[in-house]
């Protein structure tokens, strides 16, 4: 009784192979015919959730065979009637990228060696020719999940794989088809997909190989620098490997892009008092400074530096020179009223006494440095007179110059 029970299960176990097996066949019959494209779906989904055939390089190659023709029948609908329901952009990207992530797995099932230990790919040539026939259309999927709002994983993802594509080695000759700029373009847009997604890190990454891949905007890192920002906003523990990072594409930008995104210096520089290497930054930028003397920026920044140190003289100096100077910029502006207008009320605060030296040493306080910072921080205010920070200082200073001096 018991070997007619056994054999019984085994005939079981090899009936429910060839069921599974029958599945992907009919599947695989199926694919391409659109009315039929629910049932192959479901055919097999079977196969793939069977331990009986889960394992095998078909199974996969014909799931992804299923999508990749609805989406070629997608798009043959789509150029008759652009409002055909089948050719909905984020249906036809969906059904291209699980095509590509069936085709993922087929790969390396279709490289396993056979029982002589012999590797025969069935598939592997097949799978590359369609991808490769649709890599162009990655990008587009990418687009289609954007307008969207798809942003993350989906578009994040497509635009990844149209970048990664090249260099996978699944195009062979055909990947010097598809121009570096364009490979560039697609990180940097996976990048603002990942971000706009709430995915801070995975954009930081896909700015980076942007950046890399030769994108030539000053966005790419500009944007990677603003992603570990909010990193180490988000967590403290994470500070020093985002001023790392945040130093790494600072040096990048200012080598490619040199003063004319001062960003980039100004990152350096920051990275560096951050870390306290006061002097290093210093040295950096007595350097920058000696090749462009007139940069009210270099001068300003300089100015933050010596502040940093304490070293006010210096400080008052730099700020001074820097806000006397044409070009000199918004930020520039305030950090030198700022810093005037500080200098000024400690100086205030070290006169006692009524004496006439007393006073004529608040007179020049009053002219040389609350009236010096008003004038200064009017400047920035005409440059944007809606900046709050702006506005507070400015309320310091004129509540010091109404007050100390009303007579």
């Amino acid at each position: 009784m018991k070997k007619v029970f056994a054999f019984a299960l085994c005939i079981a176990a090899i009936g429910s192979a060839g069921a599974q097996k029958a599945n992907v066949d009919q599947a695989s019959k199926l694919a391409g015919k659109t009315d039929q494209l629910n049932n192959a779906r479901n055919l097999i989904k079977q196969a793939m959730e069977n331990p009986e055939t889960q394992n095998d390089a078909r199974t996969y190659f014909v799931a992804g065979q299923i999508e990749l023709d609805a989406y070629d029948n997608a798009t043959k609908a789509k150029m008759i009637n652009p409002d055909d329901p089948s050719a909905k952009p984020a249906v036809m990207a969906d059904e291209l990228m699980n095509a590509y992530k069936y085709f993922l797995k087929a790969l390396p099932l279709d490289s396993l060696p056979d029982a002589k230990g012999k590797v025969k790919p069935k598939y592997s040539k097949d799978i590359l020719n369609k991808v490769a026939g649709h890599a162009n259309d990655f990008f587009t999927a990418g687009a289609n999940y954007f307008n969207e709002k798809m942003y993350y994983p989906q578009a994040y993802e497509a635009f990844t794989v149209y970048g990664d594509l090249p260099a996978s080695g699944m195009m062979g000759k055909a990947a010097a088809l598809i121009p570096a700029e364009q490979i560039a373009t697609a990180y940097f847009n996976a990048g603002l997909s990942a971000y706009s997604g709430n995915a801070v890190e995975e954009s930081a990454a896909a700015f980076k190989k942007a950046r890399q891949a030769g994108y030539e905007q000053p966005e790419a890192y500009i944007y990677e620098i603003a992603c570990w920002q909010t990193l180490a906003q988000r967590d403290e523990s994470r500070s020093a490997e985002a001023q790392k990072q945040i130093m790494d594409v600072a040096k990048a930008g200012h080598e490619k892009f040199g003063l004319e995104q001062s960003i980039f210096i100004n990152n350096m520089i920051n990275s560096l008092v951050v870390d306290g290497k006061i002097q290093e930054a210093l040295d950096e930028l007595n350097k920058v400074i000696a090749a462009n003397p007139d940069n009210a920026n270099l001068l300003g920044l300089r100015g933050y530096v010596y502040d940093r140190q304490e070293n006010d003289d210096a400080s008052e100096a730099d700020y001074r020179k820097a806000a006397s100077m044409s070009g000199v910029d918004f930020e520039t502006l305030k950090n030198a009223s700022k810093k005037i207008f500080r200098i000024g009320t400690k100086k205030w605060d070290a006169i006692e006494g009524a004496s006439a030296e007393a006073a004529q040493a608040r007179k020049d306080v009053k002219t040389n440095y609350f009236d010096a910072a008003k004038q200064i921080a009017e400047q920035a205010q005409a440059m944007k007179a809606d900046d709050s920070d702006l506005q507070s200082l400015m309320e310091s200073i004129n509540y010091v110059l109404e007050t100390y001096f009303n007579n």
